[in-house]
């Protein structure tokens, strides 16, 4: 009982410093958005519903950005319209903070019990370090939507498929409402087999998007023919911030990025992630669909801002997880936990920014787009390990 209370009381202590030191460490590297994307949302939706605009006519006062979400995005956001802005803050927050800890939790629990780890600990220096990791820092201060995707994702692909439940696709199909670049996850469906889940997403996405189309017709219109074209509202493709292939293009010459050169990666990067994604599925390894995807995902898009990278946890969590399940004192097991760890320190260490100015030359190629080369290594790189293959596709 002692040796119990004695461990309990080291776990207890390692959390409150580890807490202590995330929150020193944040107070010196994260920038403070002031929940800028949240005002965006609020601002459209305010002048929206009480003043009588067209949500996609709003821009930011003193800025380009405006609403670039579907309406049925703004159908589930239209509650925050009626909300004081201190309030619609807590409830942002209080979502990540509680979708990021189910996600993160739902992968890290087959770890906590194969190493015998206390359940409880395990989750609390997770958290800790996901509050260091940039991606999911800049989600929380711009007041972005990312982890509540990645958890209607998760859903799907982490309990409901391989249950062979047949709501499967339905949280891939609300997320591709609400923001286009989950469809990619549809794709995933097609190209691993899974017809039936692949038709249930579209068919989610499909009612979910002709019900915003039904109460929102005006808004619906003008956002399938106007403002999803509209590209200057999504910001500067060569920005550093932009650590997707077009980023990359855009950077080497920013006033005539080459679209050739981008498709051809990008179609080199969807072959591989293809071959890559059914050896997954064949193997029973939905978490590395899962996280194989939202690399691809990030680096495909057109626009990738460094804050969407927080698909790339299950990536890292991943990586601990096979590290873990290597032999002791192999040499698979330090190779995969040096990459978790470097992987994780660079994208807390906002390196890329040293480069926010000035990306030319060989040092900011190759530094200006530090997340890509990540993303590329944990889609060319991340193990598959065989799980229990489905028997039947869903």
């Amino acid at each position: 009982m002692a040796q119990g209370a004695g461990r309990t009381t080291a776990q207890v202590v390692t959390v409150a410093a580890l807490a202590a030191a995330v929150t020193v460490f944040l107070s010196v590297a994260a920038v403070r958005h002031g929940f800028f994307d949240l005002r965006v949302y609020y601002g459209a939706l305010t002048y929206w519903t009480r003043d009588g605009g067209e949500i996609y006519d709003f821009l930011k006062a003193g800025t380009q950005y405006g609403f670039t979400y579907p309406p049925f995005a703004a159908l589930v956001m239209l509650p925050m319209a009626y909300l004081p802005w201190t309030a619609a803050i807590v409830v942002s927050v209080a979502a990540t903070v509680v979708v990021s800890a189910v996600v993160i939790w739902w992968l890290l629990d087959p770890v906590a019990r194969r190493s015998g780890w206390t359940r409880w600990f395990t989750l609390a220096v997770a958290l800790c370090l996901a509050a260091a990791y940039e991606p999911m820092r800049e989600t929380v201060n711009f007041g972005q939507v990312n982890m509540l995707l990645l958890f209607l994702v998760a859903v799907d692909l982490l309990r409901l498929l391989p249950a062979g439940n047949r709501w499967a696709g339905v949280g891939i199909g609300l997320a591709t409402a609400i923001k286009l670049t989950p469809g990619i996850f549809i794709v995933y469906l097609l190209v691993t087999g899974r017809w039936r889940a692949a038709a249930t997403a579209v068919g989610s996405a499909a009612v979910a998007t002709l019900v915003a189309a039904g109460l929102f017709p005006d808004a619906s219109r003008e956002f399938w023919t106007e403002a999803l074209w509209n590209t200057d509202r999504v910001g500067e493709l060569a920005f550093v911030s932009n650590q997707s292939l077009r980023g990359v293009v855009a950077r080497l010459d920013p006033e005539h990025p080459s679209t050739v050169a981008w498709l051809v990666l990008v179609l080199a990067t969807l072959a591989i992630w293809g071959w890559r994604c059914r050896a997954a599925v064949a193997a029973g390894d939905e978490a590395a669909g899962l996280a194989l995807t939202g690399a691809v995902m990030c680096l495909v898009s057109p626009v990738t801002w460094v804050h969407h990278l927080v698909w790339l946890l299950p990536g890292l969590i991943l990586l601990v997880d096979n590290g873990t399940a290597a032999p002791a004192r192999s040499r698979r097991r330090r190779v995969l936990l040096a990459a978790a760890l470097i992987g994780y320190a660079l994208l807390c260490s906002r390196i890329v920014w040293s480069w926010e100015k000035d990306f030319t030359g060989v040092d900011g190629f190759l530094g200006s787009n530090t997340y890509v080369w990540i993303s590329l290594a944990l889609l060319l790189g991340l193990p598959i390990r065989p799980g229990q293959p489905s028997s039947r596709p869903v």
